[in-house]
């Protein structure tokens, strides 16, 4: 299976799926996901890469949504805080999860280049990191893993 992002799919049907999800975990957990919640997942989702709270923001303002930062932050951290969206440390910027609903540990891919982000499926390197902190009694509380490289269609572009 390719890293989410990366991969050829159809986009339309990974948004409504993604989408389906989201509102089921919201329904089972009695979350509310206002429309401004899910207008910024929509626009996570489109993009297939991370983006700023302040790219979010823009988006939000060009569609009467709201202006102020704390739109985009609060709808941003509702979503991380329930697994729908990540926050990518290294471009200080939030990406859709490729697996709302699941609970797991991803790994990311970092283009250098583009910047494009990919997340991996499973849990292999959140795991072994799990188990090695493990080892040494030490209990990990939240996983956040980015590799930094080039991207199937940057590593294919001459320089």
């Amino acid at each position: 299976m390719d890293a989410k992002g990366f991969e050829h799919h159809d986009h339309g049907h990974c948004i409504a799926t993604a989408l389906q999800a989201v509102e089921e975990t919201c329904d089972e957990q009695r979350l509310q996901l206002t429309p401004v919640r899910r207008r910024v997942l929509e626009i996570l989702l489109a993009q297939h890469r991370a983006m700023g709270a302040y790219e979010v923001l823009d988006v939000l303002r060009d569609e009467g949504r709201g202006s102020q930062p704390p739109v985009a932050y609060r709808a941003l951290d509702f979503l991380v805080a329930h697994g729908f969206a990540h926050r990518i440390e290294r471009l200080n910027a939030f990406i859709a999860c490729a697996a709302p609903g699941e609970r797991h540990a991803p790994c990311f891919l970092i283009c250098r280049n583009c910047s494009a982000v990919a997340e991996t499926p499973g849990r292999r390197a959140s795991d072994v990191l799990r188990a090695a902190a493990g080892e040494l009694g030490f209990q990990v509380e939240r996983v956040a893993i980015e590799a930094e490289g080039l991207c199937p269609a940057c590593v294919d572009t001459p320089r």
